[in-house]
């Protein structure tokens, strides 16, 4: 599916790792949102449920394997210029707990950094990303309490 100008929304899916107060972004590469902070993310691949998207953005991303723990937030991104909807993704936010790997920057990532709430307010985020922080600073992201993820398949 076309990520520019698409014919339907396109799925994404963003990694939220946090550890001992402090939150794991890396710099995007591409479009949209080269050369910005944000949580390791990227589209859901035909067939691949959340859980599994966030897993392996993580690792493509940062280098760290992770075990998604469920659905955390959910959000709009939705770009409009003169041709029409240039972008629209609806991103959902995966809460990842990493149990290994190295951190280095992979995939779409020029970069991959822990920082705090504090010092990540100050870098160019996403527009996502900084509501993300927020949501988060406000306690409107229930960290404690992820949404589980199910996967169901339609009977014939």
């Amino acid at each position: 599916m076309a990520r520019t100008y698409p014919k339907a929304p396109v799925v994404g899916v963003g990694a939220l790792v946090l550890d001992s107060g402090r939150i794991l972004l890396v710099r995007r590469a591409y479009p949209p949102g080269k050369g910005l902070w944000s949580v390791p993310g990227g589209h859901v691949e035909l067939g691949e449920g959340l859980l599994e998207a966030a897993e392996r953005e993580l690792l493509e991303e940062t280098g760290l394997e992770g075990e998604a723990l469920g659905v955390v937030n959910v959000d709009d991104a939705i770009t409009i210029d003169g041709r029409g909807v240039r972008y629209h993704f609806v991103l959902i936010t995966v809460l990842v707990r990493v149990k290994g790997g190295i951190l280095r920057p992979g995939g779409d990532a020029l970069e991959a950094r822990f920082f705090t709430l504090e010092e990540a307010k100050r870098l160019e985020l996403t527009p996502s990303t900084r509501g993300l922080i927020e949501k988060i600073e406000k306690g409107l992201i229930c960290i404690d309490r992820p949404i589980p993820v199910r996967r169901y398949s339609p009977r014939d």
